[in-house]
């Protein structure tokens, strides 16, 4: 019976584990899209959809190479992922270069492999692009900061293109907003999102 029972949980086990799936990155009509990484995807999911002109925040992996990677897999930082949020946004009301500027505002992007407590390539600080003039958007960003000498250290944040996104299990989509006593958030990122709201200059909902 012990071995039937172990049988079972390793099959309930195995099934919660691959509920991840690569999310189309197709924008709808008058849509537009941007992904980013700046550490614990609660976090980073709960600014950006407080940004006016974000329709969603989706939190998910990608900068790998694993496909539909877990919550767990990726948090072993041996899958070259980190945890990133797919932007939908209304190109008409916020702009790439406002997504950016968010971006920088909520993180320290001087910090490798780490953001605030959480540390390992999965936490890495990653700005993705979609095209050459969003890569430039994002360079300039890094040397205007540079040379205001904003933050103490450089800047370490990657510039990448845009890959494959797996969406992340079902659990961690609104988590701030549907866990707003759990001590992670109460600690982390309601503290982060405030020190966020002082500093970006954009518009917010």
């Amino acid at each position: 019976m012990k071995v039937l029972s172990y049988l079972a949980f390793l099959l309930v086990f195995m099934s919660c584990q691959s509920q991840t799936k690569e999310l189309s990155l197709n924008a709808k009509p008058s849509k537009a899209i941007a992904v980013f990484a700046s550490g614990c995807f609660w976090c980073t999911e709960h600014v950006f959809e407080a940004v006016y002109g974000v329709d969603e925040a989706v939190s998910g992996y990608t900068g790998g190479t694993i496909k539909n990677p877990t919550y767990h897999q990726v948090g072993t930082n041996q899958t070259g992922h980190a945890e990133a949020v797919a932007v939908f946004y209304d190109p008409k009301k916020v702009s790439f270069t406002q997504l950016v500027d968010a971006f920088f505002a909520s993180q320290d992007p001087t910090t490798p492999n780490q953001q605030g407590p959480d540390v390992g390539s999965s936490y890495r600080s990653i700005a993705f692009y979609g095209n050459l003039g969003e890569k430039k958007i994002i360079e300039d960003k890094i040397k205007a900061l540079t040379l205001a000498k904003v933050f103490n250290n450089p800047i370490v944040t990657e510039v990448k293109p845009i890959s494959a996104f797996y969406e992340a299990e079902a659990y961690h989509q609104d988590y701030v907003k549907n866990n707003p006593n759990q001590g992670y958030v109460k600690g982390v990122s309601i503290p982060r999102f405030n020190k966020f709201v002082k500093t970006y200059k954009g518009k917010l909902k």
